[in-house]
């Protein structure tokens, strides 16, 4: 497919200059270039990832449950052994 994007003159000079000292195509280098910047974006399923960067770890720790649920009832425990006026 054929399109036109506009390149900063000096990149263009320097993208132009590492492909011929890479024995590529101008074509090849920027081909190249996208595939990497969207495999890294999308992942390796290639499909575009709409998950918040913060909800990149959820589930991360789900191994942890029981001992989440231990942990949880050692300070329930803890809490009612306060005495009523600090509760």
């Amino acid at each position: 497919m054929k399109t036109t994007i506009e390149i900063p003159e000096a990149t263009f000079r320097q993208a132009k200059t590492f492909a011929a000292a890479q024995g590529i195509t101008l074509k090849q280098l920027i081909t190249e270039a996208l595939e990497r910047r969207l495999e890294r974006a999308l992942g390796a399923g290639g499909n575009i990832d709409d998950t918040p960067p913060w909800m990149a770890g959820y589930g991360a720790l789900s191994h942890m449950t029981s001992e989440n649920r231990r942990v949880l009832g050692l300070i329930e425990e803890e809490f009612e052994k306060l005495p009523e006026d600090m509760q």
